[in-house]
């Protein structure tokens, strides 16, 4: 049996494309993405899908450039390999000419049964196996803007950099944990009544050199490493430790994750009894995006209000708010998103979202926070709206000590 022959389809195999790029110079390389391909073996089964297959590559030694070599990368996976010099402009027109192909092109599986198929083409250019590596980062940009379609790997575009600094802060993190560097920092919420600090929120931060990095730089990566439930559990540990010996509320941003993970009843439980507080001291802030709540997130949810946590959402406005989900959950607390607070008073489509979240919450009796608080005419026009709570820097930026 040759190693670097795919047996279905009688070309060239991953391996012999690693071989090949190690061998040669300056190439192009096509990758080619079947789109949607799992969807013809769910429908028609996987023999089905091997025979489309062998159509596929037996359509694609018919649209590739005729210098050119043909492999099969992995199962919905082909790559084009050219060693012609081209420019830009005759690598778009490749790849569009062979997606234009299958466009026109009808897959007969048997009499009754015929399909169309789409491809979504990464180009690189240059030496080595890494060409590879970045044909398919441009598929997976490809993935979340438009399928069908081709693009020329670009180092310096916004995706391939947002792609390096998930893989620096994947690092980051690993080592955070190890070095136990992740510490809960808290900021204050001053009740608009009292004008007395009432609560905290616990944000987490990593600690490096003396140089602070809020989650926005690391969640993403904290997600792709299966990691963010330790930095849930660690802040739930470093924040039931903190006030354990004060009377203030306090809350903890809560993952999709978390909910999906189904550990949080029992975590905060056993927080409450190892250090005493009692679970209605402490507020739970979901993201606004309720609309993709399971109903077993939402029975978790219920859950938890059952045995006395609040639950909150957090950054109510900032994406598309499903204001009739919102009414059949009522949460205790609603943080309205902090973009529009900073600007109502210069903007007056800022000053009417909040007055009709203002409007709902008072009706369905759900009490309002206000952030990015940040001088006292932002907290004057937050009073006057009759908002019941604000944070921000103008009361106390996140500390590691309460205030």
């Amino acid at each position: 049996m040759n190693k670097k022959n795919d047996p279905l389809t009688n070309i060239a195999n991953r391996f012999a494309l690693i071989e090949y790029l190690k061998s040669v110079k300056d190439v192009n390389l096509f990758l080619i993405d079947i789109d949607n391909f799992n969807n013809i073996n769910n429908a028609f089964g996987l023999e089905m899908g091997d025979l489309s297959l062998i159509e596929i590559t037996r359509l694609l030694n018919l649209a590739k450039p005729n210098s050119s070599k043909l492999f099969r990368v992995n199962s919905d996976e082909f790559a084009i390999v050219s060693l012609d010099v081209m420019s830009s402009q005759k690598l778009s027109d490749i790849a569009s000419s062979i997606i234009s192909f299958f466009d026109q092109s009808e897959i007969y599986l048997s009499d009754e049964i015929s399909i169309r198929v789409s491809l979504s083409i990464g180009i690189s250019i240059g030496s080595g196996a890494d060409i590879l590596n970045h044909a398919r980062t441009v598929i997976k940009e490809l993935r979340e803007h438009k399928r069908g379609s081709f693009k020329i790997y670009d180092p310096s575009s916004v995706f391939i950099k947002k792609q390096q600094e998930n893989i620096y802060w994947i690092n980051k993190i690993k080592e955070a944990f190890e070095e136990e560097r992740l510490i809960t920092y808290y900021q204050p919420i001053i009740n608009n009544a009292t004008e007395k600090i009432e609560k905290y929120e616990c944000l987490i931060r990593i600690c490096e050199n003396g140089v602070l990095t809020p989650p926005i730089r690391f969640m993403e990566a904290s997600k792709l490493t299966g990691t963010l439930s330790l930095v849930t559990k660690t802040v739930i540990e470093q924040s039931f430790k903190k006030f354990s010996d004060t009377e203030y509320e306090f809350s903890i941003n809560i993952t999709s994750t978390d909910l999906y993970l189904n550990f949080l009843e029992d975590t905060l439980l056993r927080s409450a009894k190892k250090y005493n507080i009692s679970p209605s001291r402490i507020s739970l802030e979901v993201l606004e995006d309720i609309d993709t709540l399971t109903e077993d997130i939402l029975a978790q949810l219920n859950s938890l209000r059952y045995h006395g946590f609040k639950i909150s959402i957090d950054d109510f406005g900032s994406s598309s708010s499903n204001f009739s989900r919102l009414l059949e959950f009522l949460p205790d607390y609603l943080k309205i998103d902090g973009s529009f607070i900073k600007n109502i008073l210069s903007d007056k489509k800022s000053l009417t979202i909040v007055e009709a979240i203002v409007h709902l919450c008072k009706k369905s009796n759900i009490k309002i926070i206000a952030e990015f608080v940040h001088n006292k005419d932002v907290q004057a026009k937050v009073k006057e709206l009759g908002i019941e709570y604000s944070q921000g820097y103008y009361f106390g930026e996140p500390r590691e000590e309460l205030q």
